[in-house]
């Protein structure tokens, strides 16, 4: 069997459009589907089929890799592509669904004889287009000879948390719980630093080189106070869903997660003023009532 496959691309957004680029790169045919096609045009240059339905693109498919907004959207989209997927083809879900969405496309992939690889990625747009995401993968043990190879190509390391579907998405959640949170604390600290009169440079020298500093934090801050907010390596409006999928795996377990509610709210009203499109480090602009100048 060759290592060379036929990629369905579901979706071609930030992360979509990077990890079809690299699968195109790595020499795999790749098919690629956007619901506005324009997004996905650019991807013709780098040897990419663009299809005008899901249908088309997963014909003749050995993968079918789906980077879609939510869970609601994968299902939606499958519907209209799964009379076209050859039967036992290997499906890669790498949107973030959440823990509730998981399970529904994992049945849904049972009933239409797919192969499903539960396979969100860790990683914004630099590293996606590096091909160097982090893939959580979780899915059956045979079979994975198929679907490494995707994984090698939009990756630098897959993570397999075992057979079960639904056990990436929730380290996933876990690690994302982690990342958020420390987003909206950036912006907090830069936001505190402004209202106080305090030159962040000063707060950043203060915990240099000790346990307190963090080389992530000062990637976020960088892009606020330098306004380097566009183009987005994650946006506002989509780690605002993340967020709520984080709280009701929360709920649904027993745990109160107070940091990630109001992390969640912070995504919102940030969405509200207009930084839905940019950088999720725009969540600063939520700590103020009026749009603070600089």
């Amino acid at each position: 069997m060759t290592d060379k496959l036929t990629v369905s691309v579901l979706g071609t957004g930030i992360m979509g459009a990077a990890m079809a680029r690299n699968l195109a790169r790595a020499g795999h045919t790749v098919r690629a589907w956007n619901r506005t096609r324009a997004k996905a045009e650019p991807l013709a240059a780098d040897g990419a089929h663009i299809a005008d339905t899901p249908a088309d693109a997963v014909r003749g498919a050995d993968v079918v890799l789906t980077m879609l907004y939510d869970g609601a959207a994968v299902l939606e989209v499958m519907r209209e592509a799964a009379p076209a997927v050859p039967p036992g083809a290997v499906w890669a879900q790498s949107t973030t669904a959440g823990i509730e969405a998981t399970a529904e496309l994992a049945g849904f992939a049972d009933e239409h004889g797919l192969v499903f690889y539960d396979a969100p990625v860790l990683g914004t747009r630099q590293p996606a287009e590096a091909g160097q995401l982090t893939v959580l993968a979780a899915g059956p043990a045979e079979g994975r000879e198929t679907v490494t190879p995707v994984f090698d190509a939009v990756g630098a390391r897959t993570v397999w948390t075992g057979e079960e579907a639904g056990s990436a998405t929730r380290l996933k959640l876990v690690a994302n719980s982690w990342v958020l949170a420390a987003t909206a604390a950036a912006g907090e600290v830069l936001a505190l630093a402004r209202a106080l009169g305090v030159d962040p440079q000063h707060f950043f020298d203060l915990i240099a080189g000790g346990p307190l500093d963090m080389g992530y934090l000062r990637a976020k801050a960088d892009l606020v106070l330098n306004g380097k907010l566009s183009p987005a390596s994650f946006a506002v409006a989509t780690a605002e869903k993340d967020a709520r999928l984080i709280v009701r795996a929360g709920e649904e377990n027993g745990v109160r997660l107070d940091v990630a509610v109001a992390t969640a709210e912070r995504f919102a009203r940030a969405a509200a003023q207009g930084h839905a499109d940019e950088d999720m480090a725009a969540a600063y602009f939520a700590s103020f009532d009026e749009e603070p100048r600089s």
